[in-house]
């Protein structure tokens, strides 16, 4: 292993994601043995200090299994229906299964667009954030009742990236029926070899890729490279293993076969990179010299040291942030739509909720929101608060 390379129990907030085949069976339904496996090295993992969240699969496998639906040939509202039934049936398993260790599960319903959409994206990061802190784990599925297109042709392993994204994590594990990228499908050609470790997501890479395993995979090869490449330019690592055996996160520990692909750089610097380099503001905050200071100092941007807000920009636009000369000193994520940002400009966060006549965001830019763009050294200290 490389001194980069990491395993689960080395990382600080993981994504873990499950595939429909390891978790349901076609005829029997849910596979509960396995899914209290799962549970306990979730545990093991949270024990050493890890923030664990899960995008499982398995709601129309699911919902099939308990309406006695036919395993394949779905009309399109027949997998919504039985999404319906099945994402219950998938969260209780799932709430059930992580209280045996004291653990208290979430659910969160997104579809890719969620996770693309600048209001979503904020609202679904806030949402996964807040249930972080409080101790929950999030139990993240594709909204396939009403995911139209994501139901006929989605995956959850580009999801699942996304998510990792939106959240910051630090590795991506997609557990599956395959136990990682080899150099050619490796039941069509007995002389393929398991590739260790990626260091990046080459055209040649991409060439390996191969179809769906399972009749219960809407995913194959070619969407967890896609994953891949999602998650590894923003910062996080990802590992593909099987996730056939029971507690394969332990398996992985001991030296399970898998493939690690390599993060492009840390997840935070990625974000602020995006954020400095890629990201046109469309709107001005200009700040007084106590809130510059508190910039550069790593602090997020609050009401009360806003001078004034120019521009017509909604929430998570980017914008720039000002010093009193109107020089720019960073860039950043608003979280509040600009009519919203002027009422509150200047005034103290125990007055937003009585001012907008709702609980908003304490910072009007989060600093996880936002890159230092002034000044050379700023790029340095954004380093530093990674």
């Amino acid at each position: 292993m490389s001194g980069t390379r990491k395993l689960p129990s080395d990382c600080r907030r993981i994504v873990i994601k499950i595939g429909s085949a390891l978790l349901v069976d076609r005829k029997a339904g849910l596979k509960k043995a396995w899914l209290d496996a799962m549970t306990r090295d979730i545990a093991a993992l949270r024990a050493k200090g890890a923030e664990v969240m899960v995008v499982s699969s398995g709601a129309i496998a699911l919902g099939r299994t308990v309406l006695k639906l036919p395993a394949t040939g779905l009309k399109l509202e027949e997998s919504q229906g039985a999404a319906a039934v099945g994402q219950i049936a998938l969260a209780r398993a799932w709430s059930e299964s992580l209280s045996q260790h004291g653990i208290v599960a979430g659910q969160i319903l997104l579809t890719l667009g969620d996770t693309e959409q600048r209001r979503q994206y904020l609202n679904g990061r806030a949402t996964i954030n807040q249930l972080l802190k409080m101790g929950a784990v999030p139990i993240i599925n594709e909204n396939d009742t009403v995911a139209t297109s994501e139901i006929r042709y989605g995956d959850n392993d580009r999801l699942a990236a996304r998510v990792a994204t939106m959240a910051g994590a630090d590795l991506l594990v997609l557990l599956s029926d395959i136990d990682g990228l080899y150099t050619a499908p490796p039941h069509l050609d007995p002389n393929a070899m398991l590739i260790e470790e990626i260091a990046a997501i080459t055209p040649e890479i991409e060439a390996m890729a191969g179809g769906a395993g399972s009749e219960l995979s809407r995913g194959g090869m070619k969407t967890k490279i896609d994953a891949g490449k999602i998650a590894t330019t923003s910062g996080c690592a990802m590992i593909i293993a099987s996730g056939k055996m029971d507690a394969p996160i332990s398996a992985l520990e001991n030296g399970g076969r898998h493939s690690w692909f390599a993060a492009a750089t840390v997840p935070v610097t990625a974000r602020k990179t995006w954020i400095a380099g890629q990201l046109q503001p469309v709107g001005r905050i200009r700040v007084d010299a106590g809130a510059e200071k508190a910039l550069h100092s790593g602090k997020s941007l609050l009401p009360a040291g806003v001078k004034d807000v120019s521009g017509d920009f909604a929430r998570g636009d980017t914008v720039a942030i000002v010093d009193l000369a109107g020089r720019e000193i960073a860039r950043g994520l608003s979280a509040y739509d600009a009519e919203d940002a002027r009422l509150i400009a200047g005034k103290k966060t125990g007055e937003i909720a009585e001012i907008l006549g709702y609980a908003g965001r304490s910072a009007m830019v989060h600093r996880d929101d936002m890159a230092m763009t002034g000044h050379k050294g700023d790029e340095t200290k954004d380093r530093e608060n990674a």
